[in-house]
């Protein structure tokens, strides 16, 4: 019996351990503009950073302070690919108005839990 209890044990630790999700890296200039959002009174709604895998890189989505503000995608070294949502039509800046349909395997990186 206590073989059977031991061996129960064992699986239930083994299957929580392998939802454990990596946590996911991103590069020191995303990590930055997070931090300076959080230097600003919280965003309503809260902030938001997401990744995307977008033309083969991976990008970084941040929502916006506030209505009719843009929603920008950021590469890897910070610099603006477009804004795919957001502004006063809601559908961004047009430069990559098929964002939403090509990027894959969103991910939250980070929310304001303030």
């Amino acid at each position: 019996m206590k073989w059977v209890f031991t061996a129960m044990l064992l699986l239930i630790l083994q299957s929580q351990s392998c939802n454990k999700e990596r946590p996911v890296r991103v590069p020191g200039c995303i990590q930055d503009k997070i931090e300076a959002i959080q230097q600003f009174p919280k965003y309503n709604p809260p902030a938001t950073v997401r990744r995307y895998l977008y033309r083969n890189n991976y990008v970084y989505l941040f929502s916006s302070d506030c209505c009719d503000q843009f929603n920008y995608v950021y590469d890897k070294n910070c610099a603006i690919i477009c804004a795919p949502s957001g502004g006063i039509s809601g559908k961004g800046d047009g430069r990559c108005s098929n964002f939403f349909t090509v990027a894959t395997e969103e991910t939250l990186i980070w929310q304001d839990t303030r």
